[in-house]
């Protein structure tokens, strides 16, 4: 009777106070790393901030590694999984996506700490250095689509994706530090600058101009003396 009852104590325990979900614990953590970088995201300090015990934390995670793997997918879901959906969908024409995508990525609260954060993490942690190594690749690579699918050629798209990508790490980077974000209008020209010319609209006549004129009778009077003259022949002044 007792070990029946050891479990429902544990659980109501996890529920005295504050969130507990797995959920809550990664929210908390987004929010440490943001503030203060991989060091922040710890065990004991979540926990003071979440209002719970340390022990709840293990209902949902292993250890401290698995949180931050966990904070490595879902940052892979949120910062380019769901950008790639979100500006596939805001327009089909290539030239508008890659405006939307620079815009909108250049504009999230809290981006470019949390870049930082996990660039900084990188130099030190193997997996976290495949991990961004596999999302810088996969967000050079959907540039580059973009830029291609709007005429240009494989090579200079590649080299175009790049300088844009190392744009945004930079942007991030200068806000980070505590400079002004970059105005819309700037993204806007810089996107600009890297895509061909747009070709002009074609010319098309109305069939009923086109029409009209070939039905268009000739002048009264010129059409005909046209005409004699070509069929008269040339006279000779009589001598």
């Amino acid at each position: 009777m007792d070990e029946t009852k050891k479990p429902r104590a544990a659980a109501a325990k996890t529920k005295e106070k504050g969130p507990r979900g797995a959920e809550a614990w990664l929210a908390a953590a987004w929010t440490a790393l943001a503030r203060e970088g991989v060091d922040g995201v710890r065990v004991e300090r979540l926990a003071v901030r979440l209002g719970v015990t340390k022990g709840s934390f293990y209902w949902h995670f292993a250890d401290r590694r698995a949180l931050l793997d966990a904070l490595l997918d879902d940052w892979e879901r949120r910062a380019t999984t769901a950008v790639i959906a979100r500006v596939d969908g805001a327009a089909a024409d290539p030239r508008e996506r890659l405006h939307v995508l620079l815009r909108s990525t250049a504009a999230v609260p809290g981006a470019p700490h949390v870049e930082q954060s996990i660039r900084a993490f990188g130099l030190r942690d193997k997996a976290a250095r495949r991990r961004l190594e596999r999302v810088d690749a996969r967000r050079e690579a959907y540039v580059a689509s973009l830029l291609e699918a709007a005429g240009v050629p494989p090579d200079a798209a590649a080299h175009r994706a790049r300088a844009l990508y190392l744009a945004l790490i930079g942007e991030y980077a200068r806000v980070a530090h505590g400079g002004p974000p970059t105005d819309g209008a700037t993204w806007d020209e810089l996107v600009a600058r890297m895509l061909p010319p747009e070709p002009p609209p074609a010319r098309v006549t109305p069939r009923l101009a086109l029409t009209a004129r070939a039905k268009s009778p000739s002048t009264p009077g010129t059409s005909r003396s046209v005409r004699t003259a070509r069929a008269s022949p040339s006279r000779t002044a009589p001598p």
